[in-house]
């Protein structure tokens, strides 16, 4: 008999259900952690009072003893601190969970990263689209870790992918979509991850050049080390005096103040990075037992796979290595950790830059993934090879909560490349012109959309809604508005296609100056076969739309002015707007006229 049906998961339903069950784990780890303090405290006192009572024993006698009691001690230290470890990443699926719930909710501004730091006025799209910054769309969608994650995510927003780019991710993100074990452990292993740590420079340590590669060097270095070694058992076993322990660390510290340059070019790069190598060993251990299905998955794990063992096990063998470098350093011994170092560098040193690429493009899919759990009604639209073209059904802006996100149909490609969107301020234009920008965003970086549906071919966005005066650079906003619109007409004459998004053209200039200035570029954007859309108030420039037909037509959005309150359905009409509304807002506020 075939099973029911089993109704679809509610995201803020089974965050809550998994916080809760968290949050009971949480109560028993820490009581459990409170008794085994009692009970390590209780078992020194009695190794106190055996230790006292044993007095008069011998050696042995005391071992005898005190042995039972100081075995329990271990054993519950050490079972303390695993329930310590546990307490801890309890509290950390806590408030993982606690942050998709806010995600779930709309309270997600200001509660992740916003990766400003990659944020450049420069960028064609980024700024003007809300990319980057606090409440912005990277906040909303990283759950990454690690630095490695937050570039990999950052990048596929700030360029485009192509189709069968598109298809692979889109994949991998439909199988990741219900794996919310995996992005726990994720966050819980990452949380471990210092903050911020830049592991760019400890891939490049991994494809530099060996520094202690000479034979004379190992010579040397072994040389230092083996007369030590003599001089100590000497000492300790023929009874000798202490001249020959005494030669030997003069011997060793020689050759450590001679390779010390090149000792330091090994070590310090990845000394700082030691306590990071655990956790981020452990990172690529959970990814590295993880099934998976979609190709591209398959092959992010492979990358972390080969015949000399996985990545996780070498990355953890290095963090040993680093550890004994200080104690080292006491013994005058940091050549011979250097050079142990050197040799894990030349075995493994290249593949440091693939683990750490395969970890990040994990964890921006994971991303992706978290996204689409979360917005089940968001489809995955259809990536084309022909076009241009850009057709959606019920598009909406995906920062925007659902009750109040309201949607639009738009249609760009074959003969039609060109709307001009009318309407007053405050109507909803920039927004209208935002929502396309971002779902094209999202949608070829491999993400879901806001729409029903989205059928698009590869697209590279360009666009003025956000252009700004610069004080340091001496550029006026007029001036930053003309330079972005050089940067576009630079951009049409390339692949893949413009998308433009042109808000409120040249409004910095003159209205003669603006509506010839206006007209040339849009022609020439559209001669160039780009895509895109321009938003005016100023009712002349939509006479460059009827100029154009049919590659252009009007649009508009109107607002209503009853009983001195202004209202807006943000619904996009055909034709041009008829009504205005500047001179009754005047009026409204007490401007005599």
């Amino acid at each position: 008999m075939a099973s029911e049906p089993q109704p679809p998961v509610l995201p803020a339903e089974e965050y809550e259900r998994r916080r809760s069950a968290r949050d009971t784990d949480r109560e028993g780890l820490a009581w459990r952690h409170l008794r085994l303090r009692r009970a390590r405290n209780v078992l020194l006192g009695v190794v106190v009072v055996l230790a006292v009572l044993s007095d008069k024993e011998g050696l042995l006698g005391k071992l005898v003893v005190l042995g039972v009691p100081a075995l329990l001690v271990e054993w519950v230290v050490r079972r303390r601190a695993r329930v310590g470890l546990s307490w801890r990443r309890a509290e950390q699926a806590i408030a993982f969970y606690e942050r998709r719930l806010a995600c779930v909710t709309g309270a997600w501004a200001g509660t992740g990263e916003s990766g400003v730091r990659y944020l450049n006025d420069r960028h064609p799209y980024a700024p003007d689209l809300d990319l980057f910054g606090a409440g912005c769309l990277f906040e909303r969608l990283s759950t990454a870790r690690t630095r490695p994650g937050e570039d990999a995510l950052a990048a596929w927003l700030l360029a485009p992918a192509a189709p069968g780019e598109v298809s692979a991710r889109q994949a991998a993100v439909a199988e990741l979509r219900d794996r919310l074990d995996l992005r726990e452990e994720l966050a819980q292993l990452g949380a471990e991850v210092p903050d911020g740590a830049d592991f760019s420079p400890f891939a490049e340590w991994g494809r530099g050049d060996p520094g202690l590669a000479t034979p004379a060097i190992r010579g040397a270095i072994f040389a230092g080390a083996g007369a030590m070694l003599v001089g100590i058992a000497t000492y300790a076993f023929a009874g000798t005096s202490p001249w020959p322990v005494l030669a030997a660390l003069l011997v060793q510290g020689a050759v450590s103040l001679a390779l010390r340059h090149r000792v330091a070019a090994v070590l310090a790069p990845v000394e700082d990075r030691a306590g990071a190598l655990g956790p981020l060993a452990a990172l690529l251990g959970r990814l590295e037992k993880e099934p998976f299905r979609a190709p591209r998955l398959i092959a992010l794990r492979t990358t972390l796979m080969d015949d000399a063992g996985p990545a996780s096990r070498k990355l953890a063998g290095l963090g040993r290595l680093l550890a004994r470098a200080p104690w080292a350093h006491l013994l005058v011994a940091r050549p011979l950790v250097a050079l142990m170092v050197e040799r894990w560098r030349r075995s493994a040193g290249l593949a440091l830059g693939r683990w750490l690429a395969a970890l990040g493009e994990l964890e921006a899919r994971c991303s992706l993934a978290a996204y689409s759990f979360e917005e089940p009604g968001d489809p995955f639209p259809e990536v084309v090879a022909e076009g241009p073209c850009f057709d959606a059904e019920g598009l909406g802006h995906p920062l925007l909560p659902r009750d109040r996100c309201v949607r639009n149909d738009v249609a760009l490609g074959g003969e039609l490349r060109l709307l001009a969107i009318s309407g007053s301020n405050m109507s909803g234009k920039s927004t209208f012109l935002r929502a396309i920008g971002t779902n094209v965003v999202l949608a070829l970086a491999g993400a879901p959309v806001r729409a029903r549906r989205l059928r698009l071919s590869p697209l590279v966005v360009g666009a003025t809604l956000r252009v700004q005066d610069s004080l340091q650079e001496g550029r006026s906003r007029f001036y930053a508005e003309v330079l972005r619109v050089r940067q576009l007409l630079d951009l049409s004459r390339g692949q893949p296609p413009l998308l433009f998004l042109l808000d409120e053209l040249f409004q910095g200039t003159n209205s003669h100056d603006r509506r010839v200035g206006a007209e040339a570029v849009i022609r020439r954007l559209v001669q160039a076969g780009a895509l895109g859309l321009v938003t005016t108030h100023d009712l002349a420039l939509t006479e460059v739309a009827e100029r154009l037909a049919p590659r252009a037509a009007n649009v508009h959005f109107e607002d209503r002015f009853e009983n001195g309150e202004m209202t807006f359905d943000y619904r996009m009409k055909p034709g041009i707007v008829q009504n205005t509304n500047g001179l009754a807002l005047m009026r409204a506020v007490g401007i005599e006229l």
